[in-house]
């Protein structure tokens, strides 16, 4: 039973989050970690990430019965009891605000709950099923972790929150249409208006193409505003054509499906190394601004 309440939140998108708020935590602290309030932040996004999770299985298991990879999930199954779940999700998220408020800053609250109803009332609830444009907005509360782990040191939305937020918004979406690429089929079973099933795999190529570069540009902010150094410059840039040329093989590949695991599966090391090299390259000077401002 155990392990079906830890499945329900989705465990590798919750892990995922945490990285991203590591990451947006150390950048703003560089160098000067209050450990307390670190994992206090972790916690506390933990708890609402995985809340966030819980509500959309919740809300989707009418479209996870259909889907091939996601027919198995506890609530369609009925492992679990609906009324039950709504109980745990609320708990999980009621917990998780009131830890970001009494134990980091009311602005990490306040951007949890606006990334909180993005993605449920907004996303989960209307845009996923009723227009193309939903994964653009899903993106935007996928970025809220790694801006409200920024926030939690800073306490102030700032030049670099903004970045922070531009870079794991761009990201997401090359990320999403890789996934609805290679699981178009499920996708189309769902009636999902995603890009790939509404426009053609071929335009969505394109489109993934453009947000890399965007997301290239957006990266580079950080070293061009003072945040970070140019070791975090090289290696992010090495791991963004990396991953620009991984989707330019896609105009060419003979497997869809094979190509666009591949260009998934590499968006998740391009994050993972933005958020480590981000935490370790920083720029002496900003740190100590910005430890003035947040005091």
């Amino acid at each position: 039973m155990i392990k079906q309440y830890l499945q329900v939140t989705k465990p590798g998108i919750v892990f995922g989050n945490l990285i991203s708020v590591t990451g947006g935590f150390i950048l703003a602290a560089q160098g000067v970690i209050n450990y307390p309030l670190f994992f206090s932040t972790l916690l506390s996004v933990l708890l609402v990430v995985a809340s966030s999770c819980v509500f959309n299985n919740y809300i989707d298991r009418d479209i996870d019965s259909i889907m091939q990879r996601t027919k198995n999930r506890v609530l369609v199954t009925g492992l679990i009891n609906k009324k039950i779940i709504l109980i745990y999700a609320s708990i999980l998220g009621v917990t998780g605000i009131l830890l970001l408020y009494f134990m980091v800053n009311v602005l990490a609250m306040v951007l949890s709950i606006i990334g909180f109803i993005i993605y449920i009332a907004i996303y989960s609830l209307y845009m996923k099923r009723h227009s193309v444009y939903g994964t653009l907005i899903g993106s935007l509360s996928g970025a809220a972790p790694p801006v409200i782990g920024y926030c939690a040191v800073t306490n102030k939305i700032d030049t670099g929150a903004f970045i922070l937020f531009l870079i794991f918004s761009l990201w997401q979406m090359p990320h999403s249409y890789a996934i609805a690429i290679f699981r178009y089929k499920d996708y189309q079973a769902a009636n999902i208006p995603i890009l790939p099933i509404i426009k053609g795999i071929f335009i969505t190529k394109n489109h993934i193409i453009l947000y890399i570069l965007a997301f290239m540009l957006a990266t580079s902010m950080l070293v061009l505003s003072g945040y970070t150094g140019y070791s975090y410059l090289f290696v992010v840039t090495t791991i963004n054509l990396w991953w620009l040329g991984i989707a330019l093989r896609g105009y060419r590949t003979r497997s869809n499906i094979i190509w666009a695991k591949n260009l998934f599966i590499f968006s998740i090391i391009t994050i993972t190394s933005l958020s480590i090299m981000m935490s370790i390259d920083f720029n002496a000077t900003t740190s100590v601004a910005l430890l003035v401002n947040a005091n």
